[in-house]
């Protein structure tokens, strides 16, 4: 097809396409012990009603137990657990009623799909929600009935966060830690390469959690979050020195490549220690090595041009590994106290004033939160109308396949299908193997609950497998037999998934209608990082400007991949997006190298004229980001190339060479940058969207 996109080969990558696990085996233990201590002791103490109650909420608030500081995993997991036992408390007490039901279900969808203006784990609150909502309908009781089996599911997702929190007193700080130590393993790569294409998305999604982790609404408040936020700050710096060195490197006797690999070694020996909790003793010797290849390479005047660079990196590296060793519990009495808010520019409006904003159709969120409310209502209403046997996995499916982007809803769709036969399949298989015995199948549950919770990240299909496993063999502890009904619930998983993208295709949200537009906040985000370095501020500034930047960047990207696996993207909007990231990026790291300039030290005397230059390619880059959006061609920067000639011209009389060098570089090849940028958004300015 001309615009690149094949169904044959989405559904067949789908299918095949894995991933490593992204949760850690610890989390899969603990999060199915939450799930099965509760039912075995219910069964052994001849009370399975309970011990089943607790083990449903458990499971289904289990993906709430995400990484993050304590207190903010904590947090989460109670709205979670609360959200679960409201919702099943109500679908007990109205499940007979359809009407009531109807409108609860279409309550529940709006609000539950609004959520996901927050993020992917609050938006897991409103589906945990809906899916009991229609769970607890197909066995409705009295009240008392449903506010013991509300109070029961809200234990369960309690019992979880107990589980998930138990370590606290001893691990205090063990999410900072992780989170930096995954941050300077990925500064490691960076010191490695010759050459930097971009930077790497997994060391940009790693700033992105720590800075969150740090200075997040929930973030710890120990003496030893001063040396953790010291070592946030020191590892943007190495970064921009690490892309600085790379762009300027001009020996060539090997010295430079030297010199990084003993940064790269510093830099792993010291996310060991922090992964470790210990001192770094070995990021200390390896400290000392790179510091003999620092004297080596300055005495032997083979590093022209990088000597305030070398001289930058070793001293932050040396503040790396003295934080480090204050850095934990163990540090705090030796740590200065430092409290710190998150920057204005991280910090989230209100909840209540994000929710009003996202209030109108042209939002996704809401867009989303319609589809949710319909979907849920209208499969809900049909299991009902027809009376479907285990009706309820109809409106269950619907829910958890239903996604804001039409990609993630198809792939959800058909996983959950295929992955719904095989589970059913492997346990009727599993069971008919396995003694009649009632801890025979306790034992099965658990291993298919730690497959489901390990594997969710890795393969969804191979996860639903083992999920449906787990739900049947549950049920069959309150009587239900696992053997029969295998058709029905195949039927009403397939009928889910189809009305969910049935709903997806008759009110889309297209991605191709807004990728113009993350496109152009990106380019905005630039410009305003590149007008921060106009008359340069004090550090902690231009780093929080860098922070929404990579931001801009990271939604940017996802928009890009969600659009390219959309059918029906014109070929000419998905190059022009392609190309306009791939410029976006080379313009990013010419921003980062200028940055490096002022940031080895004072400010150097000539950055007046460059300073100047600077926010006038700034002006042309805006001018791009708003023709960009508007369908327009954009001006060619006007004199842009002449200015930056004369400007190098100025900075040959500059009695400082390797500053007026590199900053004669690098503004030509700011030049080229923002010129492309503008080609392309000329050659393509009328792309269809």
């Amino acid at each position: 097809m001309s615009n690149g996109y094949s169904f044959r080969a989405s559904v067949i990558g789908t299918l095949i396409r894995t991933k490593r696990p992204d949760v850690p085996l610890r989390v899969a233990l603990r999060n199915t012990a939450a799930v099965v201590l509760p039912l075995a002791l219910g069964l052994m103490f001849g009370y399975p009603q309970i011990g089943i109650g607790i083990a449903a909420g458990a499971l289904d608030t289990m993906f709430s137990d995400q990484p993050g500081p304590y207190q903010q995993r904590l947090s989460r997991l109670f709205l979670a657990a609360l959200a679960a036992g409201a919702a099943s408390l109500v679908g007990f007490l109205i499940g007979d009623w359809v009407l009531p039901m109807s409108v609860a279900c279409a309550i529940c969808g709006f609000f539950g799909g609004l959520l996901v203006v927050f993020g992917p784990d609050i938006a897991r609150v409103g589906m945990t929600s809906m899916l009991l909502l229609v769970i607890t309908a197909a066995t409705p009781t009295d009240l008392g009935g449903a506010l013991a089996g509300g109070v029961l599911i809200f234990s369960g997702g309690m019992l979880l966060a107990v589980f998930s929190i138990a370590a606290w007193p001893l691990q205090r700080y063990r999410p900072e830690r992780m989170a930096l130590a995954t941050v300077y393993r990925g500064l490691a790569v960076l010191a490695r390469k010759q050459q930097h294409d971009g930077e790497a998305p997994a060391l940009t999604d790693a700033m992105d959690a720590l800075q969150t982790t740090l200075l997040g609404r929930h973030h710890a408040r120990g003496r030893a979050m001063e040396a953790f936020r010291v070592l946030l700050e020191l590892a943007e710096r190495i970064r921009l020195e690490l892309v600085a060195m790379a762009i300027l490197e001009t020996t060539r006797d090997g010295m430079g490549e030297m010199f990084r690999n003993d940064a790269a070694r510093v830099l792993s020996a010291t996310a060991d220690a922090l992964d470790a909790a210990e001192p770094p003793q070995r990021a200390q010797r390896a400290l000392a090595t790179l510091q003999a290849s620092e004297r080596a390479l300055l005495a032997g005047g083979g590093a022209v041009g990088l000597a305030a660079h070398i001289q930058a990196l070793s001293g932050q590296l040396a503040a790396v590994v003295r934080n480090t060793h204050w850095a934990g519990s163990r540090g705090e009495e030796r740590a200065q106290r430092e409290e710190t808010t998150l920057p204005d520019t991280l910090r989230s409006a209100s909840a209540l004033s994000t929710l009003r904003a996202n209030l109108t159709p042209h939002s996704v969120a809401f867009r989303h939160a319609v589809r949710s409310a319909v979907v849920l209502t209208v499969a809900f209403a049909v299991s009902r109308y027809y009376a479907l046997p285990h009706g309820y996995w109809l409106p269950m499916t619907a829910a958890i396949v239903l996604r804001p982007d039409f990609a993630a809803t198809f792939n959800f769709g058909l996983l959950r299908v295929v992955g719904t036969v095989f589970g059913l399949m492997l346990t009727t298989l599993v069971l008919r193997l396995t003694p009649d015995v009632v801890w025979a199948h306790v034992a099965v549950m658990g291993v298919l609950c730690v497959a489901f919770r390990y594997l969710a990240g890795a393969h969804y299909g191979i996860a639903v497998a083992a999920l449906t496993g787990t739900v049947v063999v549950l049920l069959s502890f309150e009587g239900v037999d696992p053997f029969e009904a295998m058709s029905d619930r195949v039927l009403n998983t397939a009928l889910g998934s189809g009305l969910a993208l049935l709903a997806y295709l008759l009110w889309p949200t297209w991605e191709r209608h807004r990728a113009r537009s993350a496109l152009s906040d990106m380019l905005c985000a630039y410009a305003g990082y590149m007008e921060a370095l106009v008359a340069p501020a004090d550090s902690r500034s231009r780093y929080e400007v860098r922070a929404a930047t990579r931001t801009a960047r990271t939604n940017a990207q996802a928009s890009l991949d969600r659009m390219v696996a959309e059918p029906g993207t014109p070929a000419v909007l998905r190059e022009l997006a392609e190309t306009l990231y791939a410029n976006g990026n080379r313009l990013a790291r010419t921003a980062m190298a200028l940055e490096s300039l002022i940031d080895v030290g004072d400010v150097p005397e000539g950055w007046s004229q460059v300073g100047a230059f600077i926010g006038e390619a700034s002006a042309a880059l805006r001018a791009q980001a708003g023709a960009l959006t508007r369908m327009e061609a954009a001006p060619m920067p006007p004199g842009l190339r002449e200015h930056q000639r004369a400007l190098a011209a100025a900075l040959a009389r500059h009695k400082d060479r390797g500053f007026a060098d590199a900053a004669s570089r690098l503004t030509d090849r700011l030049t080229d940058n923002v010129d492309t940028i503008a080609h392309v958004v000329n050659r393509r300015s009328t792309a269809p969207a």
